[in-house]
């Protein structure tokens, strides 16, 4: 409720029958207060305001302060203590006791989850569904919150302490404790002195999920702390860590976590901030030694952290930045950007890229990758991340089909209308007919002699007349453009397959839509061995755009991957890797995919990636 800055409306000092009202209104919900304290609370001459204000949310709340300190807070008619109101008299609530490492989440706005309460052997305080209760730190009974329970004593038990189980209203630390004098909690020591132990409904989920310990575990000396010295930002401080968090969003999980690294720190004597900083370094150079290649730079700073810092991590740990001391991801890469390890720039507003890797930085090259991760990188390369098969590039070999025009040609050779050739028997064919019928110029053996056949098939009506002889490139080119195109594309792991026509490039297309926005439109992926739903996931992620996969209209078994905006330069840099490795398996074939690359650079309105 009151994790954000909160605006106030009015701030008034209340008459004596108001200040009658108020105090029949806390005796009524708070009837174990007597009348002593509620003179104390709600005194008759003391200075005592009222203040409106409007919370982050919008809802309206009436605060009564007493000395500038708040004591009571009021919304829709209900009556709210404060903490300070709560340390004067800690059993005007039922209470519920968590660790020291929750109060942060409760502060940045958080709800407190079941797994965080801590079960005393004594049991659990009775509520009832709606209850107002006081949450505590364990070792402490200075209340260091103010929530309203989500279900019945009774039903958290039965739901083996998980779910949510108080919504958290106030909190130490947050603006409305910041409106008063910010002291500390005073130390109110247990009601119990015997060890507090920890039991779980469950036994299963116990060991299952290792969220709890052992029901015979005592609380660690470290988490038996004075209050007073948990060294906690004033004012927005922990609002901040919560600040893109809305109440209900930290979950069971996290709690637990946060427990853990308590228990951790006092095992290694390292903070959670130093283990969190030595991971992130881990991670960062890791990445750049084995996962990072030249070909995808510039790389947005997000992908890198998602795609390939994140997958970095060893399993059991997770990487969170804003635990480490550099609290955001900009600012670690810009301490690397300082040792000279990485360039980043703002290519798009507001938009972060890495530009230049230097790999052959001492830091980097001196980077061992962790054996645990190693065996991971080591693995057959033969899958990709996600247990797709690895680019293939198909081989694609150009056939020549015998037309009706060019029968008589063949025909010595035995081959006959329909006949399918490679270009390399076509050349073998017509440098044979030639020799067999003694066709090459006797004065220059560059060229041959047009005997009626060959008149017949490869000159126009126009040129019958004037056109005596040839040289030996422009008759096997003309014989070829006169041969019906076929191709053969022999994927991997599979049988060649023969059709008829030639190979359609890749088509590349910008779309305009509704709004005037644009849309990239990429056909054909399938021909060249391309999966398109995958270069449909790649390109998401690199440009942050939605992308789609639509039925090719025409084509019933192809597909067309659409993604929001123009993405030429993109899939450009995309596509070179593949478009290059089929170059390199069919030479023979360059001139038709670059077709399709012509396009592409067209497009682009670049030459420098051909």
């Amino acid at each position: 409720m009151f994790s954000k800055a909160f605006r106030v409306k009015s701030n008034t000092a209340i008459k004596g029958s108001d200040r009658r009202k108020l105090r029949t209104d806390v005796a009524a919900a708070f009837p174990a207060l007597s009348s002593e304290q509620l003179s104390e609370l709600v005194p008759n001459r003391e200075e005592l305001n009222v203040v409106k204000l409007y919370a982050h949310k919008g809802d309206a709340v009436t605060v009564y302060a007493n000395n500038r300190n708040p004591v009571l807070f009021e919304m829709e008619k209900t009556l709210y203590p404060t903490v300070y109101t709560l340390w004067s008299y800690p059993d005007l609530l039922p209470a519920f006791s968590t660790w020291p490492p929750v109060l942060q989440r409760l502060a940045g706005g958080a709800d407190l989850m079941l797994p965080g309460v801590m079960v005393p052997s004594c049991g659990l305080a009775q509520v009832q569904r709606g209850t107002l209760c006081a949450i505590t730190l364990v070792g402490n009974r200075a209340p260091v919150a103010v929530g309203v329970a989500t279900m019945s004593t009774a039903e958290m038990l039965a739901a083996g302490m998980k779910g949510k189980g108080f919504t958290v209203l106030h909190a130490y630390t947050d603006h409305l404790w910041g409106f008063g004098d910010k002291s500390y909690p005073p130390t109110i020591a247990p009601l119990v002195a015997e060890p507090v132990e920890l039991e779980s409904t469950d036994d299963d989920d116990k060991d299952e999920e290792g969220r709890e310990p052992d029901s015979d575990l005592c609380i660690a000396p470290s988490l038996q702390m004075d209050i007073g010295n948990l060294n906690l930002q004033e004012g927005d401080g922990c609002a901040r860590l919560m600040e893109e968090e809305e109440p209900g969003e930290t979950g069971a999980a996290e709690m637990a976590e946060d427990l853990a690294e308590v228990q951790l720190e006092a095992e290694d004597g390292r903070t959670p901030q130093e283990r969190m900083d030595e991971l992130l370094h881990q991670c960062f150079f890791h990445a750049l030694k084995c996962k990072v290649k030249k070909s995808e730079l510039p790389l947005l700073t997000s992908t890198f952290l998602r795609n390939h810092m994140f997958s970095c991590c060893p399993e059991g740990q997770q990487l969170d930045i804003k635990k480490s001391s550099y609290k955001k991801l900009s600012k670690f890469l810009q301490y690397m950007q300082q040792q000279k390890i990485v360039q980043v720039k703002e290519l798009n507003k507001g938009v972060e890229s890495i530009v230049h890797i230097d790999w052959k930085h001492a830091d980097i090259k001196s980077f061992v990758v962790p054996e645990v991760c190693s065996a991971v990188s080591t693995a057959p390369e033969s899958k990709c991340g996600d247990g797709e098969q690895l680019y293939h590039a198909p081989e694609i070999i150009p056939l020549y089909g015998v037309s009706t025009k060019m029968a008589p040609l063949f025909q010595e050779s035995g081959h006959k209308k329909g006949s399918i050739l490679s270009s390399s028997d076509v050349r073998n064919i017509i440098i044979s007919y030639v020799k067999t019928n003694e066709l090459v110029d006797e004065t220059n053996k560059n060229f041959v002699k047009v005997n009626p056949i060959l008149c017949d098939c490869l000159l126009d009506k126009w040129e019958q007349d004037e056109i005596l002889k040839l040289k030996w490139d422009d008759l096997l080119s003309r014989c070829l453009e006169q041969l019906q195109p076929y191709h053969k594309v022999t994927f991997f792991g599979h049988e060649p397959i023969v059709r008829k026509g030639n190979l359609d490039p890749i088509d590349i297309t910008i779309a305009q839509r509704s709004s005037n926005k644009k849309v990239t439109i990429i056909k054909n992926l399938e021909l060249y061995g391309l999966d398109p739903q995958l270069v449909a996931n790649t390109l998401q992620q690199r440009v942050q755009a939605s992308a789609t996969i639509n039925t090719l209209p025409g084509a019933k078994d192809r597909v067309q991957v659409q993604i929001q905006g123009n993405q030429i330069n993109h899939l450009a840099k995309l596509l070179l890797v593949g478009l290059l490795v089929i170059l390199q398996r069919n030479t023979s074939y360059i001139g038709n995919i670059f077709k399709g690359w012509r396009r592409l650079q067209s497009l682009a309105g670049r030459s420098k990636y051909v």
